[in-house]
C-alpha cells in the first residue's frame, strides 16, 4: 500500500511557505516530515515552544499564519493545550527545524471544525511549522 502524497512546500526556514497540494486524498494518519533539520535543543513534552507557522486545510485555503503578523507564538507543547497533532508531531523536534504536519481531523478539530476560521468538520489540516525556540 502506498502512502498518500504530501504537499510540496516552497520557502526556507523563517520565510512564509507556500503549499502545493498533490492530487488525491489526504493521508488518514498523522504525517510528520522534517523539511530542514535544525541543530538546536530538542523539544520535550512540557516545554514552552516558540514557533512560526502556516496552517491550511487540505486543498483548501490558508486559515492562519504567523508570518503575516510578523511575530511568532509560544505555548506549552505535549501537554494537551494545543491540538493533538501538534503535541504528537512537534515533541522531539530540534529548534531550528522546519516541519510539515498533515493532521487528520481526529487529531485536529474533529467533526466540529472551527467554522469561524474556515475549518470544516472532518478537515485534514496541513501546517508548516518553524521551531524557533524552546524553554522548560
Amino acid at each position: 500500500m502506498t502512502s498518500a502524497a504530501l504537499p510540496e512546500v516552497s520557502g526556507s526556514f523563517g520565510e512564509k511557505p507556500t503549499l502545493t497540494f498533490p492530487a488525491g486524498a489526504a493521508p488518514a494518519d498523522l504525517q510528520v516530515v522534517v523539511l530542514s533539520r535544525g541543530d538546536g535543543e530538542l523539544v520535550e513534552a512540557g516545554d514552552e515552544i516558540e514557533v512560526h507557522y502556516l496552517g491550511q486545510s487540505w486543498n483548501g485555503s490558508v486559515f492562519d499564519n504567523s508570518y503575516d503578523r510578523g511575530s511568532s507564538i509560544s505555548f506549552p507543547i505535549g501537554v494537551g493545550s494545543v491540538i493533538a497533532g501538534w503535541d504528537e508531531g512537534l515533541v522531539g523536534q530540534q529548534v531550528g527545524s522546519r516541519v510539515l504536519l498533515s493532521i487528520p481531523s481526529h487529531l485536529g478539530y474533529g467533526d466540529r471544525g472551527v467554522p469561524q476560521a474556515g475549518i470544516k468538520g472532518g478537515d485534514t489540516l496541513v501546517f508548516v511549522v518553524d521551531v524557533v525556540g524552546t524553554s522548560s
